[in-house]
Parts: structure tokens; sequence; C-alpha cells
């Protein structure tokens, strides 16, 4: 059975990650310069939260907030669902479909390794089932 840890070696470990009191028209820029739907926020070396554009659709477009004047921190989901390196796939997938959530922050110990999202999760479930597949069709046919 695949790991967390697994993801993580195949897309690296970087975190994209703002302070507190970064104003949220900084973290959309972010998201949008990387690609990603997810921020991290810390305080230091602690995670204090985690913004979305799920975020940032719910808690300032629809409410009107200013977002070059509203702080991260005002819309960050907090506290954070977090995983190990050693959790199951099958184990992350229960969670995210539970919680209703699509991004995982990966700790070791008090330490921010790594941010996994549904569609990580999602692409090794279908390797896992590709590999499977070919073991299956070659013990067939031999």
């Amino acid at each position: 059975m695949r790991k967390v840890s697994h993801i993580l070696d195949s897309k690296g470990r970087r975190v994209i990650s703002v302070p507190q009191e970064a104003p949220v028209l900084e973290v959309i820029r972010l998201m949008a310069e990387h690609h990603i739907g997810a921020v991290l926020v810390m305080r230091g070396p602690e995670l204090i939260g985690i913004a979305t554009e799920r975020d940032y659709a719910r808690k300032v477009i629809l409410q009107g907030r200013s977002s070059a004047e509203t702080p991260v921190s005002t819309i960050m989901s907090s506290p954070v669902v977090c995983v190990s390196p050693e959790d199951s796939i099958t184990a992350c997938m229960e969670l995210v479909t539970e919680r209703r959530i699509r991004h995982l922050p990966v700790r070791e110990g008090d330490a921010v390794v790594g941010l996994i999202s549904i569609g990580d999760l999602v692409r090794m479930v279908i390797e896992e089932q590709q590999q499977e597949i070919q073991q299956l069709q070659q013990y067939i046919a031999s």
C-alpha cells in the first residue's frame, strides 16, 4: 500500500507559506503564480492555518471584504487537518471525503514537510490501479 511519502517523493516537498499578517491579495497572487489552490499560514515555524481559494471566495468575495486590506489570518481555516508521511493513501482519501477538504499539510513531528491535494491522492490511486491491472494481465497471460 502506498503512503503519503510516495506522493512527496514524486511531487516534491516544496511548501508555499505566508505569515499570518500577509494581505489576502498577496496570498491569491502566490496561488496564481505557483498554480496552486492553497497556501499554508505560518507563525515562524508553526503551522497555524491554511488559506484556500474556497476560503477566498466565501470569506472575502461574498462578504465584500478588501483583498488588499484583509489579513490572511481573518480568512484562513484553523485548526488544520494534517497527515504524516507514513499515512496511507486510502486513509487520506477517507479523510478528505469525510471532512470535505481538498488539501492536507504533511507533518513530521512539528515540522511541515509537504502539502498534498485531493488531485495528488487521486493520481496515486489511479497509478496503483494501473499497476495492479498490468500485474493481473501478466499473470493471466503466463
